[in-house]
């Protein structure tokens, strides 16, 4: 049985919670939340842009801590499941390794690659596991285009172009502030740079263009370069202020020997698919590969699920390790370096 405590109870920690609930061989046995009416289990104040709403829970079995010290000193915690803002994450990621726990911490790792390096330092000093939150290769249609360019089934990855892109989040608190969440590069498109990360390793330099709110990124364009010259990726996102359109995420991925292409958006209450994974193979056919789920909340199941499934075995994951991480973040800091210098950055 693998013990869990979850620090802070804001969207995240509430979908962590219920994604646990669904998994076997875990128990969340410890709380930290500094909101009083949230940790006696007052979650109606709880809004996120997936998921259920906000409720009230019963937590009466659960220890819940105002004190993080007092926290992290419960021997009863195996690993500690991080869901605070960003800013964050390093600072208690750290004390809890140093605590002797193990870590799940959120995406982004921090914001700040001396930071996220700490972290992943601090868990090789303390022998301990640091997995990074970065669901989307959880996400079925990611996790088809994983599966596509690991098992080279269609032949050798060529690049491709992926999309995410929001409405102005003006529900969270701080998301454009560079110290708290770090804006849409940091809180958003990290989860395509961490992807690109995976499928296509480390770049050597990018070029973005677009436009900045203050101090960090808004809205951009990026085409990234490898070692590889026939590798060519680019990537959309940031935030627009329209808000009939809330969400809108996708990629046209090519291959020696097909394209895979996927669409979805949320136009306003409407979950829409634009393009449905859909594979154009050499031969000239189109297929839609039929995919599980569907409930987003699932992947965070699958994601949790793969993470305490690493550390039942005691060993890294190839998709949630904490260098991945560290590298996405690397990777959204020269874009940002790029878009402020209107030139072209390396690696």
């Amino acid at each position: 049985m693998i013990k869990i405590g979850i620090a802070g109870l804001g969207f995240m920690g509430m979908i962590h919670y219920l994604a646990y609930q669904r998994l076997r061989g875990v128990k969340v046995v410890a709380m930290w939340e500094m909101d009083r009416a949230r940790l006696d289990g007052d979650w109606r104040s709880i809004k996120g842009n997936f998921g259920p709403p906000g409720q009230k829970m019963d937590l009466s079995k659960i220890a819940r801590y105002e004190d993080m010290k007092e926290f992290l000193a419960d021997g009863d915690i195996d690993m500690v499941d991080v869901c605070l803002p960003p800013s964050l994450h390093a600072k208690v990621t750290c004390a809890a390794l140093r605590a002797g726990k193990h870590v799940f911490c959120e995406k982004p790792i921090a914001l700040k690659s001396a930071d996220g390096a700490r972290m992943v330092r601090t868990a090789a000093e303390q022998r301990k596991k640091l997995y990074i939150g970065h669901v989307l290769p959880f996400f079925p249609e990611f996790d088809f285009a994983y599966q596509a360019a690991t098992s080279k089934k269609y032949g050798r990855l060529l690049g491709g172009n992926f999309k995410r892109v929001i409405s102005d989040p003006q529900w969270l608190q701080g998301f454009f502030d560079p110290d708290r969440v770090g804006g849409p590069m940091l809180d958003l498109h990290v989860h395509d740079a961490h992807f690109i990360r995976l499928l296509c390793g480390m770049p050597t330099s990018v070029s973005t263009v677009g436009r900045m709110r203050g101090e960090v990124a808004e809205y951009f364009n990026s085409q990234f370069r490898f070692r590889d010259p026939k590798l060519t990726v680019t990537a959309t996102s940031g935030t627009i202020n329209q808000q009939g359109r809330g969400f809108t995420h996708g990629y046209e991925l090519h291959f020696e020997k097909a394209t895979i292409v996927f669409e979805f958006a949320m136009v306003g209450d409407e979950p829409r698919m634009l393009m449905p994974l859909t594979v154009f193979d050499e031969r000239g056919k189109a297929t839609q590969p039929k995919l599980a789920g569907g409930d987003p909340v699932d992947c965070f199941v699958a994601e949790l699920k793969h993470a305490t499934g690493c550390l039942t075995k005691r060993q890294k994951s190839k998709i949630l390790d904490g260098s991945l991480a560290r590298d996405a973040l690397t990777i959204c800091q020269q874009q940002t370096k790029s878009l402020k210098s209107g030139r072209p950055v390396k690696f």
